[in-house]
């Protein structure tokens, strides 16, 4: 069995829809006449190309099918999160977003599953929608991994943390809106650099700031790409923490002690760094994740884990599909069995 936890979608958002979040700003979707590719727009600029599967679950799952993915975690596309405005306004949208989450879901519910983005700038609101999305048939929550100039050690996040512990819903956390002050002009570098930053910030800043400590040990929280750099950066915090007593101060055990607090996905694309990572996390901490069916997601979904040759097969059945069933709480679904081998996907 496969279960791909990492991927997105964005719904067939018109300019006059988003325009009810924010008229000059809010994303919308603008399909060509093809059917078959489309622009990710704010306003009148494009954002990025995009193709069909991102809005039509029957090529989603055609596609699934071609890459002998059994079950797909569906979540937004972060410019969708809307953290920028009014809370009501964004609470709104989020729910609007939620709802057509679930109706892409629901071309094969067994098959797709949907996390939930909430307003995560009111509190209150955010552990509202979050937990209605459960109630509806959400598997859980995405959120960026910072609201503004703040961390996820702020005490507003950790109080929604503590929530959606208390109240068993999952929490993926996606790197959004990159740290860059201009330098990272070209060549995608704001994703390639400050992407993986901004996610181990937001791991670092629960570690070291003592968040942890307060937040329920029954969260199950996850990080995308793989945790970006925290694995391999992990040995310069350890080091920090035993040489400066400045970085102990709020984190009363050594950085590496809370590996076992949450998960990362898969997608790191390289032999090398799975093993860093599964050596740094463990296997019982990584579940497939390929951030379909954008470009620099893995393009054979899968494939990284299946070609390990220092991974046993039971290690790899519990990346591929049994970490996310246990996280998620998802089942098999009805016909899990008899899809075609994985093929390449579409970019």
């Amino acid at each position: 069995m496969k279960i791909d936890m990492h991927a997105h979608f964005f719904p067939r958002v018109t300019r006059e829809e988003a325009a009810a979040l924010d008229a000059p700003h809010a994303p919308w979707l603008h399909v060509e006449d093809d059917g078959r590719r489309g622009q990710i727009m704010v306003a009148d600029k494009p954002f990025r190309p995009v193709y069909q599967a991102l809005w039509d679950p029957a090529v989603r799952i055609a596609e699934m099918d071609e890459q002998g993915v059994d079950v797909q975690v569906v979540c937004a596309t972060p410019i969708l999160f809307g953290y920028a405005y009014d809370g009501q306004r964004t609470a709104t949208w989020s729910r609007r977003m939620n709802d057509l989450a679930l109706a892409h879901c629901s071309h094969d519910p067994d098959r797709l599953k949907a996390l939930a983005q909430v307003p995560l700038q009111d509190l209150d609101l955010s552990c509202r929608e979050a937990s209605r999305a459960k109630a509806d048939g959400h598997v859980g929550v995405q959120i960026g991994n910072h609201l503004g100039k703040r961390d996820l050690d702020d005490q507003h996040l950790v109080d929604f943390l503590t929530h959606c512990a208390r109240d068993g819903i999952p929490v993926l956390v996606h790197p959004w809106d990159m740290m860059t002050d201009g330098r990272m002009k070209k060549w995608m570098l704001p994703w390639l650099v400050a992407m993986p930053a901004e996610t181990q910030l937001g791991i670092l800043s629960l570690i070291l700031s003592g968040a942890f400590e307060r937040i329920p040990a029954s969260l199950k929280l996850c990080f995308a790409h793989g945790g970006g750099s925290f694995a391999f950066l992990l040995g310069r915090a350890e080091n920090a923490w035993h040489c400066r007593d400045i970085i102990r101060e709020d984190c009363p055990r050594p950085p590496s002690s809370y590996v076992d607090r949450f998960s990362v996905d898969s997608a790191v694309f390289d032999q090398r760094a799975l093993r860093l990572l599964v050596e740094v996390m463990g296997v019982e901490r990584i579940m497939l994740g390929s951030d379909y069916p954008f470009p620099l997601g893995e393009q054979s979904i899968g494939a990284l884990v299946a070609g390990s040759p220092w991974l046993d097969e039971s290690q790899k059945a519990k990346i591929r599909a049994g970490n996310a069933q246990a996280f998620f709480g998802i089942g098999a679904p009805r016909e899990a069995a008899g899809f075609a081998q994985p093929g390449a996907a579409a970019t």
